[in-house]
Order: structure tokens, then sequence, then C-alpha cells
């Protein structure tokens, strides 16, 4: 049975910048801007008069302070409230898969490879585009993995380690030799930026990831992944309900109570035990224990999240080293989180270290995936 290993990985992201500040002054206008046009219904109690944001807020709440976006303008116009991106012919390539490419490419080139070595092409994200034809086999065919093919697959922010847990197995089944992960996430296009309560958290990002059989990646530094562990359970507390049935319910474009929604204190009193369980279990069913990882790679959600989860397997202590923090650079990515914190935090670790690449999420869902340098 073949071992895989990660040997290359990409990280890609758009030029545009969004403050705190900026974001805070654009929402502060809208709500003033609302509160006056529904200043008679608030008196009467049929509508919600809305509440000033603030950049404090925002970083207390989740310790962001910036996101890298794909359209700036069209976020920050108060009378529109949604990044401006243009719908592309048919015969241009998609946006998603334009990120896909961008991340991918870096990947094979660290991993020292050309495209037509690749044998699959998984794109695993929280949202798509389109149903169909799938993101992947775009990707695949912008490359020009020849000798490829590919699949979408989606569980939410976990979508990243569920699609390394899926790379590695068929790695080791034999069935692929060399195998490329991509994660596009444009989160802003399901983001709520009327919504106080999450107009902050997302940002816009691609990672990628190869993985090849330990045959293939002779005498190459990288990451064998020893083990993977994956958990569900059906939560309504972090959803996004925007779909295709939608325009069955009405002709017209409906439904931002449909984007990107959470009971937020909710998931994290269910979410941290089960993630740091999780991880705990995993480790225990390869005889090792919490001490023995050099890093934690975890998804990008919420400072507080992953404060928590890091105490849980640090013995109560919050170190940024063994459990590096992204998203005070790139907001809350989705699934793409984890793999930037496993893409900028490699440094300093040699061989026969160990770590783990975690993420979680809607669902719910957790991915655990155990690698060791080699």
């Amino acid at each position: 049975m073949s071992r895989p290993i990660i040997t290359g990985t990409g990280l890609y992201h758009p030029e545009n910048v969004i403050t705190n500040d900026e974001l805070v002054k654009s929402y502060n206008a809208f709500a003033d801007k609302h509160n006056a046009e529904n200043a008679a219904k608030i008196a009467r109690g049929e509508a919600a008069e809305l509440q000033h944001s603030s950049t404090e807020f925002i970083e207390r709440a989740s310790g962001i302070k910036q996101r890298y976006v794909e359209e700036k303008e069209g976020i920050l116009d108060i009378d529109r409230m949604l990044p401006r991106i243009r719908t592309r012919n048919d015969d241009e390539l998609s946006l998603m898969a334009e990120y896909g490419y961008k991340a991918g490419k870096q990947a094979i080139e660290a991993a020292g490879l050309q495209p037509e070595d690749i044998d699959l092409v998984i794109c695993a994200a929280s949202n798509f585009e389109r149903p169909y034809p799938a993101i992947a086999v775009e990707v695949q065919e912008a490359l020009g993995c020849t000798n490829a093919y590919g699949y979408d697959m989606n569980v939410a922010c976990s979508s990243a380690t569920f699609g390394l847990d899926a790379a590695q197995n068929q790695i080791r089944s034999g069935q692929v030799k060399r195998a490329l992960m991509i994660n596009p996430e444009l989160c802003t296009c399901h983001l709520n930026f009327e919504n106080r309560d999450c107009h902050f958290i997302f940002g816009d990002v691609c990672t990628a990831v190869v993985l090849e059989s330990d045959k293939e990646a002779a005498n190459k530094e990288g990451w064998e992944i020893l083990s993977t562990k994956c958990q569900t359970k059906f939560s309504r507390n972090v959803r996004n309900d925007f779909g295709y049935m939608h325009i069955v319910e009405t002709p017209q474009r409906t439904g931002w109570d449909n984007l990107f929604k959470q009971n937020g204190r909710q998931v994290f009193r269910e979410v941290c035990p089960m993630v740091a369980n999780l991880i705990k279990d995993h480790l225990e069913e390869n005889n090792l224990t919490t001490d023995d990882m050099a890093r934690y790679w975890l998804h990008q959600a919420n400072e507080h999240m992953n404060s928590h989860v890091t105490k849980a397997l640090t013995g109560g202590k919050i170190d940024r080293v063994r459990a590096p923090l992204v998203l005070d650079e790139f907001a809350n990515t989705a699934a793409a989180g984890s793999i930037i914190a496993f893409h900028r935090h490699q440094d300093g670790l040699v061989k026969g270290q160990k770590g783990i690449i975690c993420s979680f999420g809607a669902g719910y869902s957790a991915g655990s995936i155990l690698v060791e340098r080699v």
C-alpha cells in the first residue's frame, strides 16, 4: 500500500484589502440610511433599528483585522452592499476556476512537477458558483492536467480536510499516484453585508495541496499523512440556504436571509469540545498524545474558538507558535483557513516532528489530518 506525502502547497489571494475601519464606516452609513428611511416603522415597532458596528467590536468578537476581497467598491457601496463581479461568458475561465488555477499552479511547481504528472484534481470548497460542469474539471483543463480526472466536493468549512482524506485514500489504494486538492473560496459572494453580526467574517482566497505516493515522492521533503479522522453531526446552527430551488419559490432574485447565518454562541459551545475531542481521540488511536504535536494548523474561523481548542490541547495555554493564527490578515476563509496556516507556518520543523491539520464547520463537520515531516 502506498503512503501519501504532501510535497507542495499554494496560496492565492486577490490584491484588494478591506480594513475593519473601512468596513465599519460603510456599514454604519448603511445603518443610518436604513434607520432614517424606516423611522416611522421603527417607531411603531414594525422594523428593527440597526445598531452601529465598530472596529473594536469586530476585533474583540473575532480577532479579524482585515480581509482580502475580489471586489471592494460594491461591498462598501451602501446602496449595494455586495461585490460587483461580472458574469463571465461560457468561453471564459470561470472566476472560481481562475482562483484554483493560480493556487494549483503554485502547488504543482512547489512539488517540482508538471501538470501532466497529476492524476486527480479535487476541488473542495464551501460554496460553488455553479453545480456543473465541475470546477475541478475546468481547473484540470486550464492547468493542462491531461492525464487526470476531477470532481467537486463540499463539506462546508471542513471541505479541505475531507478533500485531503479523499485524495490520500485514493493514493493509498493505488488508484492514483499524484493528486491536486484545491480550495477556491469566494466567501464575500455569500455574505450578507447588511448583517452587523456577520458582515465582517469572511474574505476571498484559494489554497492548494499536492499529494504524491511515497514511491513518486522519493527523496523529496514533505509531510507524510499518517492518519485521518473525520466526523459529522447534523446541526441547524450554521447554514447557507440559498440555492437553485429558490427560483421555483419566486421568479425574482430573493433572499439575503438565505445567505450565511449562524447562531454563534451555540456553535461555539458545541463545536469547540467536539473538535478538541476529535483530535484527542485521533491521537490516542495512533498511540500519541497532544504533547507529541509540534503544530496545530487549525481552521481559522474565530480567534476565541481557536484559543478554546488550543487550550484544551495544550494544558490551558494559548500557544500561537504551536497553533498559529492567520485570520487577523485573511479573516475567515472557510475551507482554506487551515491550509493557509499550514502553508505559512511550516518553517523550523524538522524530520520526525508531527502536526495536525484540522478544519471544522457547518454540518457540523470536522476533519483531522495527522502528518509527519519527512
